[in-house]
């Protein structure tokens, strides 16, 4: 019943926020984009010389690249790489940031001193600079792009999880099932984890958005999603040598990017602000 009340209070105040709404609706809308993109897209390796660099028409919406591909149905089968990287990259930045969060603010002390200098360490070096310096070393694959970003972006995190767990461990009824025999696995994961969990969501919501633009900007450098599969980023450094005639290559990838990470942006803050209204002015 309780929790039948709190799904009622956030979605109302959820609701009644556009902002979010809108945010809901591009997530929304990118998914389905992804999704259908075998039944709405042509073949997005196709190569057809004769129809090279041409404009935007009603054959191809967003116009072909400098191999004759339909730019549309590449940006389309690059919104399924962008989404399986954020997602991918932030489940694992969650789950490795909630254990290590989780043990440090219910055990505190040394294990708490110990886990917090190891995050200390890894936020003194800029993470994007982290990511070149690992993918250095490894082959541009998207699967090792997921990892890395994952792998890199625990931190906050397990701060965020660190510090709800430091103030549930003292309410009574942690008191209580610890009195009546519970193991600490099932006070961490069955009493305690559930209600530390409205920040993490907020957290990994924003997380995707900040996974995508780091997957576009290593598929921009070259270092990330390799050609010929799309991505939003190579896209773009595709674009960038026919920039003057061609506007079309680098517009529409761009412009994709910014419209899915301004979604989930939003639907962060809209998340944060109806799980906690007194944030909102």
């Amino acid at each position: 019943m309780r929790h039948s009340y709190f799904l009622d209070v956030f979605w109302k105040h959820f609701c009644t926020n556009r902002m979010a709404m809108a945010g809901a609706a591009i997530v929304l809308g990118m998914f389905l984009l992804a999704m259908i993109a075998p039944l709405a897209a042509k073949d997005p390796g196709a190569i057809d010389i004769a129809h090279r660099l041409e404009p935007p028409s009603l054959e191809y919406p967003l116009g072909t690249d400098d191999l004759g591909r339909d730019v549309f149905s590449r940006i389309l089968y690059g919104a399924r790489i962008s989404l399986l990287v954020g997602f991918v990259a932030v489940g694992i930045a969650t789950v490795i940031g909630i254990f290590l969060g989780a043990l440090a603010g219910y055990y505190g002390g040394w294990v708490d001193s110990l886990i917090m200098r190891f995050v200390d360490i890894m936020l003194c070096f800029p993470a994007f600079f982290l990511i070149l310096a690992v993918i250095a070393f490894l082959e541009p694959s998207i699967w090792n792009i997921m990892i890395i970003i994952g792998l890199t972006g625990w931190m906050g995190v397990a701060r965020l999880v660190r510090a709800e767990f430091l103030s549930l461990r003292e309410r009574d009824f942690v008191q209580a099932a610890l009195a009546l025999g519970a193991s600490d696995y099932r006070v961490i994961f069955r009493h305690i984890l559930p209600n530390a969990l409205s920040p993490v969501l907020v957290s990994a919501t924003l997380g995707v958005a900040g996974a995508i633009l780091t997957e576009s900007a290593l598929s921009f450098l070259g270092i990330g999603v390799q050609p010929p599969t799309p991505s939003w980023g190579n896209m773009l450094i595709a674009g960038k040598q026919t920039l003057g005639t061609a506007w079309w290559l680098s517009a529409f990838p761009g412009l994709a990017i910014l419209i899915t990470v301004l979604g989930y942006n939003l639907l962060g803050e809209g998340i944060r602000d109806a799980l906690d209204p007194r944030l909102k002015e």
